[in-house]
């Protein structure tokens, strides 16, 4: 009996010694997923270097330095068009950087808007690291050498949001209303597609990083665009229906086809015709 308890106690002591070593194992990765978050996030070493140019699209344009509000360099280009019906300002996603854009410039050049693509601070050439706050600075910047350098008028720019960059489009457009806004596979918040991807950790807890799109969209009264493939793999077709629902009126829902990094807008005539017909209608609301 004497050394049945102890083996009772050896065993007990075993599990009870692996449950606090998972224990402190787990705790640990808690606090370097808090700590190191901005990796999880943003990946501007992916396909780091800036390669092509407009020119191999085919349109002339102007190097751009902007300044941020804390000191950061940004890199951009500006891509005119003559006798423009209004400027886009492109917010692109947590990967590459503007030259792996210029699909849209085809796009809304035929669309007879000039475009401002700019690369967020750690990303292509602009300087520092990138992280929430900064990406905000980043697009203001943007923003101010469209209407103070460019003198664009604020009612006729668009700001279109790509995945990421419509966190950043809708922060934009809270503070400084545009003439329309586009979100193309954009999430509900950085903690919801988190939470899907890493559903064994809290990620609500750990959230540094939050982009909360859906607590924005209601109090954004600008007509939307918002476009999503039932087939993206990366952020779920249902953050689209769910911005789209909180969107104010007038609002209009695209949806595309293929994966997160297919289903571009301009990769189809109907639907860069749908962006134009709802850029159309919401230049009428803004003579």
């Amino acid at each position: 009996m004497l050394i049945d308890d102890c083996r009772l106690n050896t065993t007990m002591r075993l599990i009870l010694n692996m449950a606090m070593a998972a224990a402190i194992g787990y705790a640990v990765i808690l606090l370097l997923v808090f700590l190191f978050q901005p990796r999880l996030v943003y990946f501007p070493q992916v396909a780091h270097e800036v390669g092509a140019t407009p020119l191999a699209a085919g349109h002339a344009y102007e190097e751009v330095h902007l300044t941020t509000a804390d000191g950061v360099k940004v890199h951009g280009w500006w891509v005119p068009v003559a006798k423009a019906r209004g400027a886009v300002l492109l917010m692109h996603g947590n990967a590459g950087n503007i030259s792996h854009r210029l699909g849209y410039l085809s796009l809304f050049q035929r669309l007879g808007y000039s475009v401002l693509l700019f690369d967020y601070r750690g990303y292509g050439k602009s300087g520092g690291r990138p992280d929430e706050e900064g990406t905000y600075r980043d697009a203001e910047a943007a923003w101010r050498h469209l209407t103070d350098a460019r003198k664009v008028p604020p009612a006729d720019i668009v700001m279109v949001g790509e995945s990421l960059g419509g966190g950043v489009a809708t922060w934009l457009a809270l503070k400084y209303p545009p003439r329309a806004l586009i979100l193309a596979s954009t999430f509900t918040s950085a903690p919801d597609l988190g939470a899907r991807i890493y559903p064994w950790l809290p990620v609500r807890l750990l959230a540094r990083v939050n982009y909360d799109n859906r607590a924005r969209m209601p109090d954004i009264h600008v007509p939307v665009l918002i476009a999503h493939s039932r087939d993206d793999e990366v952020v779920p077709f249902k953050h689209g229906e769910a911005l789209f629902a909180v969107a104010q009126a007038p609002k209009e829902f695209l949806v595309l086809a293929g994966g997160h990094n297919d289903g571009f807008i301009f990769k189809r005539e109907v639907w860069s015709a749908a962006v134009g017909a709802f850029l159309e209608r919401a230049s009428l609301k803004n003579p």
